[in-house]
Protein backbone atom coordinates (compact mmCIF):
# COMPACT_ATOMS: atom_id res chain seq x y z
CA UNK A 1 0.00 0.00 0.00
CA UNK A 2 1.10 3.40 -1.06
CA UNK A 3 0.61 6.78 -2.14
CA UNK A 4 0.41 7.55 -5.96
CA UNK A 5 -0.14 10.68 -7.66
CA UNK A 6 -2.62 11.26 -10.24
CA UNK A 7 -2.77 13.85 -12.78
CA UNK A 8 -6.14 15.21 -13.99
CA UNK A 9 -7.41 17.36 -16.62
CA UNK A 10 -7.12 20.90 -15.58
CA UNK A 11 -9.53 22.27 -13.44
CA UNK A 12 -11.50 18.83 -12.52
CA UNK A 13 -9.43 17.58 -9.35
CA UNK A 14 -12.29 17.68 -7.60
CA UNK A 15 -14.24 16.00 -9.95
CA UNK A 16 -11.76 13.09 -9.98
CA UNK A 17 -11.60 12.60 -6.27
CA UNK A 18 -15.39 12.42 -6.36
CA UNK A 19 -14.68 9.70 -9.14
CA UNK A 20 -11.75 7.92 -7.76
CA UNK A 21 -13.63 7.65 -3.80
CA UNK A 22 -16.63 5.95 -5.48
CA UNK A 23 -14.19 3.32 -7.45
CA UNK A 24 -13.20 2.57 -3.65
CA UNK A 25 -10.20 5.27 -3.66
CA UNK A 26 -8.73 7.15 -0.86
CA UNK A 27 -7.89 10.48 -1.99
CA UNK A 28 -6.00 13.70 -1.10
CA UNK A 29 -6.56 17.02 -2.53
CA UNK A 30 -4.65 19.36 -0.60
CA UNK A 31 -6.31 22.76 -0.85
CA UNK A 32 -4.36 26.08 -0.01
CA UNK A 33 -5.62 29.22 2.47
CA UNK A 34 -5.17 32.25 0.52
CA UNK A 35 -6.24 35.82 1.63
CA UNK A 36 -6.80 38.46 -1.29
CA UNK A 37 -7.77 41.55 -1.14
CA UNK A 38 -11.31 42.68 -2.72
CA UNK A 39 -11.86 46.08 -4.01
CA UNK A 40 -13.24 47.74 -0.62
CA UNK A 41 -10.20 46.48 0.79
CA UNK A 42 -11.30 43.88 3.12
CA UNK A 43 -9.53 40.77 2.29
CA UNK A 44 -11.74 37.55 1.05
CA UNK A 45 -10.51 33.89 1.61
CA UNK A 46 -9.89 31.94 -1.47
CA UNK A 47 -9.25 27.59 -1.30
CA UNK A 48 -7.50 26.95 -4.73
CA UNK A 49 -5.76 23.39 -4.90
CA UNK A 50 -1.79 23.08 -3.60
CA UNK A 51 -1.12 21.60 -6.79
CA UNK A 52 -2.77 22.21 -9.56
CA UNK A 53 -4.39 19.33 -11.88
CA UNK A 54 -2.81 16.63 -9.33
CA UNK A 55 -4.13 14.99 -6.26
CA UNK A 56 -2.34 12.21 -4.65
CA UNK A 57 -4.80 8.49 -4.58
CA UNK A 58 -3.63 5.55 -1.84
CA UNK A 59 -3.21 2.66 -4.01
CA UNK A 60 -4.04 -0.32 -1.28
CA UNK A 61 -4.81 -3.17 -4.51
CA UNK A 62 -4.88 -2.50 -8.44
CA UNK A 63 -3.79 0.81 -9.93
CA UNK A 64 -5.60 0.28 -13.17
CA UNK A 65 -9.23 1.63 -12.41
CA UNK A 66 -7.40 4.55 -10.64
CA UNK A 67 -5.69 4.78 -14.08
CA UNK A 68 -8.50 5.10 -15.95
CA UNK A 69 -11.43 7.11 -13.82
CA UNK A 70 -12.41 9.83 -15.82
CA UNK A 71 -10.85 13.07 -15.31
CA UNK A 72 -7.61 11.49 -14.93
CA UNK A 73 -5.23 12.09 -17.45
CA UNK A 74 -2.33 9.46 -16.09
CA UNK A 75 -0.86 8.27 -12.77
CA UNK A 76 2.79 9.63 -12.27
CA UNK A 77 4.89 6.21 -13.18
CA UNK A 78 8.37 5.14 -12.29
CA UNK A 79 8.70 1.96 -14.31
CA UNK A 80 5.83 -0.28 -15.10
CA UNK A 81 4.03 1.00 -12.06
CA UNK A 82 3.00 4.31 -10.52
CA UNK A 83 5.61 5.88 -8.98
CA UNK A 84 5.85 6.36 -5.06
CA UNK A 85 5.31 8.77 -3.04
CA UNK A 86 6.69 8.63 0.21
CA UNK A 87 4.14 9.04 3.12
CA UNK A 88 6.02 11.03 4.87
CA UNK A 89 5.94 13.72 2.07
CA UNK A 90 1.52 13.78 2.46
CA UNK A 91 1.95 13.54 6.19
CA UNK A 92 3.95 16.91 6.23
CA UNK A 93 1.28 18.59 4.04
CA UNK A 94 -1.11 17.09 6.25
CA UNK A 95 0.56 18.86 9.35
CA UNK A 96 0.59 22.30 7.55
CA UNK A 97 -3.12 22.13 7.23
CA UNK A 98 -5.49 24.15 9.86
CA UNK A 99 -9.30 23.74 9.56
CA UNK A 100 -8.97 21.14 6.66
CA UNK A 101 -6.76 24.05 4.54
CA UNK A 102 -3.15 24.03 4.14
CA UNK A 103 -1.30 27.39 5.46
CA UNK A 104 2.20 28.33 4.31
CA UNK A 105 4.63 29.93 6.49
CA UNK A 106 4.84 33.38 5.05
CA UNK A 107 8.29 33.67 3.40
CA UNK A 108 11.36 35.67 5.01
CA UNK A 109 11.66 38.68 3.62
CA UNK A 110 10.96 42.17 3.83
CA UNK A 111 7.90 43.70 4.92
CA UNK A 112 5.70 46.84 4.00
CA UNK A 113 7.85 50.07 5.24
CA UNK A 114 11.08 48.59 5.52
CA UNK A 115 14.49 50.50 3.97
CA UNK A 116 15.57 49.06 1.12
CA UNK A 117 18.61 50.11 -1.24
CA UNK A 118 17.89 50.54 -5.24
CA UNK A 119 20.69 48.15 -6.69
CA UNK A 120 20.18 48.64 -10.57
CA UNK A 121 18.09 50.48 -13.18
CA UNK A 122 17.86 54.25 -13.52
CA UNK A 123 17.86 54.68 -10.02
CA UNK A 124 20.29 53.02 -8.64
CA UNK A 125 21.86 54.20 -4.99
CA UNK A 126 18.61 55.51 -4.05
CA UNK A 127 16.68 54.41 -0.98
CA UNK A 128 13.35 53.14 -0.67
CA UNK A 129 10.41 52.11 1.02
CA UNK A 130 9.32 48.54 0.09
CA UNK A 131 5.69 48.98 -0.26
CA UNK A 132 4.76 45.18 -1.67
CA UNK A 133 5.29 42.21 -3.86
CA UNK A 134 3.45 41.89 -7.32
CA UNK A 135 3.39 38.92 -9.32
CA UNK A 136 6.24 37.56 -11.90
CA UNK A 137 8.69 38.77 -8.72
CA UNK A 138 8.22 42.63 -8.97
CA UNK A 139 8.60 44.76 -6.16
CA UNK A 140 6.79 47.69 -5.45
CA UNK A 141 8.75 50.30 -3.61
CA UNK A 142 8.02 54.31 -2.48
CA UNK A 143 10.96 56.61 -3.78
CA UNK A 144 11.37 59.98 -3.32
CA UNK A 145 11.80 61.71 -6.36
CA UNK A 146 11.91 65.54 -7.37
CA UNK A 147 10.19 66.69 -3.65
CA UNK A 148 7.38 63.88 -3.90
CA UNK A 149 7.35 60.54 -3.23
CA UNK A 150 6.46 57.68 -6.52
CA UNK A 151 5.42 54.03 -6.40
CA UNK A 152 7.37 52.84 -8.93
CA UNK A 153 7.43 49.09 -9.86
CA UNK A 154 11.19 47.21 -9.85
CA UNK A 155 12.44 43.68 -10.42
CA UNK A 156 12.77 41.86 -7.22
CA UNK A 157 16.76 41.50 -7.12
CA UNK A 158 16.89 45.20 -8.13
CA UNK A 159 16.44 45.75 -4.31
CA UNK A 160 18.12 45.05 -1.02
CA UNK A 161 17.72 45.40 2.33
CA UNK A 162 19.14 48.65 3.74
CA UNK A 163 20.66 48.42 6.92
Amino acid sequence: MYWACAQTEPRREAAAQHLLGLAGYQTYLPRLRLLRPSRGGRKIETRPVLFPSYLFVWIAAGWWTARWCPHVVRLLTAGDGPMHVPAAVVDEIKARERDGLVELPKPPGLKPGDRVRVLAGPFEGHLALYSGMRPRERVLVLLALLGSERLVELAKDAVEAAG
